[in-house]
């Protein structure tokens, strides 16, 4: 069938919300680009037009034309060996909200599709379409799913009266002041409009999304929301990192087993819960500091863009400031830690840290012959009042700043004890802190819990556990863990625990 045809009858099979849906996907703000001047507001306004005269004109077919001429571009594209370019991201981008929204077509070269994987160097399990959608503009979507027409309407209203929104863009004003939404579609495309313009004009991102939420605050409750969803419901949904769908993460695991007991164990048990957290996971036994170079080199590479968070086990000896790899080989705690935040493919994405080992020799001791004999270590075991408001600092939108980032912000580290004190581990299962972190976090995937929240119940349990040194003094003490946040939303663990098999099968 002549290809023109295939096209026509494609475009034919996809409704209008889908249609939406997927230039929304496909011009994805943040998208990693090459192209010097790609994020200029001229250019995001030549790509917001299509937008603009759907929801002016009722009628989609500039957006028709806008997916035809990628169509076109994809099927005249000659894969371009090691080279990395901007119709690689975008054909991949093209591909995952084409399978995400089940109209895939089937005139899409997918030999085309599995060869620029290839220039990224991806794995089996990183194939999966779900890794290719960003999941900022998942939760997006579903924020635009709480909303009715008239609730879009209002938003609209109430970025046209703020002139620092507006100023100087030209797409605004073919859109005009009043939009009726209500035919099939629009709402839609109003609505990723107002998105995409929030991010063009640096005032919303995937972590900074206080724009957006006072644009909804505004609007009317009743008339605004979906049945069964309110204004506070919308609101909270953007206040936590956007870790939509599988994975949940890339998860490193780094574990010295060296002169410690117990710690395939930990391994086994850091692989499992990773695992059933949906993580894509890499391993490195007993890691040297140049292991620790490469590490970092592999993760600047570009396919870890498509991540939406990073997670760290490092599992080890140490001191006060340093930590134990091997061969007796040390390196500054501190080091560690701020050297991996600052890597550009994790920027404004959740980083943990879980640092296993002693930070000292310390031991909150226990006296007394009731804890003779007993221990867990010898054997395994918005501001709410308009009052206060009025009292605050009016900050206005001229003295904030979103593209400028702090390299440890969007970073939290927890550590297995308190400064110099030691790190508990069981004879033949390593790590306490380890065993009951990882049975913490699997017993509240589903929840809805977030990682602080588990934390704090890690802290509240690990405290409570009676712990023996290994020495001849036999010294019954206890453990108190911690963590250090730099978030700036709420981390939530998945609602799907994933079982080792459906990580491995998942589909391509």
């Amino acid at each position: 069938m002549d290809e023109v045809i295939q096209v026509t009858q494609w475009f034919s099979s996809i409704t209008p919300r889908k249609k939406a849906k997927l230039f929304f996907f496909t011009t994805h703000a943040d998208a990693p680009t090459p192209m010097v001047g790609s994020n200029d507001v001229d250019t995001h306004e030549e790509t917001q037009l299509p937008l603009a005269t759907t929801v002016a004109l009722h009628n989609f077919k500039n957006i028709d034309e806008f997916l035809k001429k990628k169509v076109n571009t994809f099927s005249c594209y000659n894969v371009i060996e090691n080279e990395i370019t901007k119709t690689d991201y975008e054909y991949l981008r093209f591909y995952s909200a084409c399978k995400y929204l089940d109209v895939v077509p089937p005139f899409l070269d997918l030999e085309k599709k599995s060869a620029i994987q290839n220039k990224f160097e991806m794995t089996d399990e990183e194939r999966d379409y779900r890794l290719l959608l960003d999941s900022a503009d998942l939760v997006l979507e579903k924020v635009r799913d709480s909303l009715k027409p008239a609730g879009v309407s209002q938003m609209w209203t109430a970025l046209r009266k703020d002139r620092n929104l507006i100023r100087g863009v030209k797409t605004i004003e073919i859109i005009g002041f009043f939009v009726d939404p209500n035919p099939t579609g629009i709402k839609e495309c109003l609505f990723f409009f107002i998105v995409r313009h929030l991010q063009m004009i640096k005032k919303i991102n995937r972590v900074n999304t206080n724009r957006l939420e006072r644009l909804i605050a505004q609007c009317d409750e009743s008339s605004a929301c979906e049945e069964g969803k309110t204004i506070d419901f919308i609101i909270d949904s953007l206040r936590f990192y956007p870790t939509e769908l599988y994975p949940f993460g890339f998860c490193l695991i780094m574990c010295v087993i060296e002169g410690r007991d117990g710690a395939m164990q930990e391994i086994e048990k850091t692989m499992e819960i990773s695992r059933h957290l949906g993580m894509i996971t890499h391993t490195e036994k007993n890691p040297t500091k140049e292991t620790i170079e490469l590490v970092k080199k592999e993760l600047m590479k570009p396919k870890y863009q498509f991540y939406s968070s990073f997670t760290c086990w490092f599992m080890s000896h140490g001191d006060s400031n340093s930590i134990v790899l091997a061969g007796g080989e040390t390196i500054e705690r501190e080091w560690f830690l701020t050297s991996f935040p600052d890597i550009s493919t994790f920027q404004l994405k959740p980083k943990v840290f879980f640092m296993v080992s002693c930070r000292g020799a310390n031991k909150f001791s226990l006296k007394g012959d009731e804890f003779e004999g007993q221990s867990a270590t010898c054997d395994y075991y918005d501001i709410g009042s308009a009052l206060i408001r009025n009292r605050m600092l009016d900050i206005t939108d001229s003295v904030r700043d979103i593209s400028y980032v702090q390299p440890m912000m969007d970073t939290l580290v927890a550590y297995s004890t308190i400064l110099d004190h030691l790190s508990g581990r069981a004879d033949t299962h390593g790590s306490i802190y380890v065993d009951r972190a990882c049975v913490l976090m699997s017993e509240n995937i589903s929840r809805g819990r977030s990682l602080t929240e588990i934390l704090e119940h890690l802290s509240q349990d690990l405290h409570e556990i009676l712990q023996e040194t290994m020495d001849e003094d036999r010294i019954v003490y206890k453990q108190a863990c911690h963590y250090d946040s730099f978030f700036r939303k709420t981390l939530k663990l998945p609602y799907t625990r994933y079982p080792k098999e459906d990580v491995q099968s998942a589909p391509q």
